[in-house]
Order: C-alpha cells, then structure tokens, then sequence
C-alpha cells in the first residue's frame, strides 16, 4: 500500500509539471530567440502566436501578433500550434483524472479497482499527450536549426538569425514528463490492480464458501423443524 501511494504522488508531481510547462510553453513567445544578439541592442523572441522585441538598455518590450489562424502561415508554425494545443488538453485531463484517482481524495471511497483503472486511463492520456509535444517541440527546434545551418553553409547574413529559446525547451521536457510519469501509472498500476483483484477474488471466494457452510447447516436443521410444523398442523386438523 505504501509503495502505491508513493507512485501515485510521484505520477501526479510529474503530471502537474509536466501539464504546466507544456501549456507554458504554448503560450509564450520565446520558441525562437535571436542567436547574434552582440550585435544588436534589443533580443527578439518569436512564439507560436506572436513575436517580442526586448530593448536590452531599458527592458522595454513591443509585441505583435500574428495574423488570424485562418490566415496563410508556414506549415511548422500551423502543425506545432495543433500539436502543442493537443499535448496541453491530453495532459490537462489526464492530470484532473489522476487526482480522482488519488487514495487521499474521496471519490468513490469504496471502489479501490476503480480508482485503479482511472489511475491506468490517466497513464494512458499522459502518455498519448507526450507524443504530439515532443513531435512539436523537437520538429520545431530542428527546423530551426536545419535554417541557420543551412544560412550558415551558404554564407548568407541577414543581420538576425535564431536558435531556440526557453519555450521549446519546455515543450520538450513537459513532454518528457508526460512520459515518465505516465510510464509509472501505467505499468506499476497495472502490477497493484493484478494484485487487488486477486485479493478480492480470494476473499469472494471465502465468503461464498462460509454461505455455503451455513446453507448446509440450515439445511440439514430444516427437516427436523419442518417434521414437527407438519405433525402440530395434522394434530389441529384432527382435533
């Protein structure tokens, strides 16, 4: 039971993190940061839905977004948006399905294989939202390296050239982290529901085996007593 719950609250401190930086990462604007910052005086972050420009003397900072989603945009930026948005609901509700499923939270206190599968069920959507992040992240951190390379390979300078920043770094390791802890509530769960239902068919079967036993003994009192209900209504039916 100990080693349950230990899993248990390590799978949801992986889980909330994990859920956390992959929503963070999302919604932020430094997927993309300028890499020649020496020879500028102002950082500029490019995210998924808009692009800062950070004055480095004066911490002053300009936004703007993008055009509308239903606008002409480049096929990463399209696909890691969808991905992303994918990984953030997955993990979102498979981290409120976890704390369900948590032995401290009374929700169905009497039904310990449920809480199990829905622990297993939380495993399964963590592991399933690891997929679309870390696609995303990676894919995106590639590309942008695969573009600078290849700048680099031709000897173009175009004055800005970008790495990827903070908010893809998250990605991945909110992706990572769907995918450990999902791993635990999956695979070690699975060994405690095996348990538990061993458990509670050993004691079904001990408790059908003492009705059984008193069945019988009923029984075998049963003919006595009704022999004797029998002849008191013969005697009255005489009488």
């Amino acid at each position: 039971a100990g080693m349950k719950f230990f899993l248990q609250y390590v799978g949801c401190f992986f889980a909330f993190f994990s859920a956390g930086f992959l929503i963070t990462s999302t919604w932020t604007d430094c997927w993309m940061v300028n890499a020649d910052d020496s020879l500028e005086v102002s950082t500029k972050c490019r995210g998924l839905w808009w692009e800062c420009v950070t004055n480095v003397f004066d911490g002053i900072q300009t936004c703007d977004e993008y055009d509308s989603i239903y606008a002409e945009h480049s096929v990463k930026l399209v696909l890691t948006r969808a991905m992303m948005i994918t990984a953030d609901i997955l993990s979102g509700f498979g981290f409120l399905f976890l704390v369900l499923g948590l032995d401290c939270v009374k929700f169905l206190p009497d039904e310990p294989l449920i809480k199990l599968r829905i622990c297993l069920v939380s495993g399964v959507m963590l592991l399933v939202a690891g997929v679309p992040g870390i696609t995303g992240s990676v894919w995106y951190a590639v590309d942008v390296y695969v573009e600078r390379s290849s700048l680099l390979f031709h000897n173009v300078f175009l004055g800005i050239q970008y790495k990827f920043g903070w908010s893809c770094w998250l990605g991945m390791a909110g992706s990572l982290g769907c995918f450990l802890s999902g791993s635990l509530l999956t695979c070690c769960m699975y060994l405690f529901r095996e348990t538990s239902s061993g458990r509670l068919h050993s004691a079904y079967s001990l408790r059908k085996g003492y009705s059984s036993a008193a069945t019988v003994v009923t029984n075998v009192h049963l003919p006595s007593s009704q022999t004797a209900t029998a002849k008191m209504y013969a005697v009255d039916t005489r009488v």
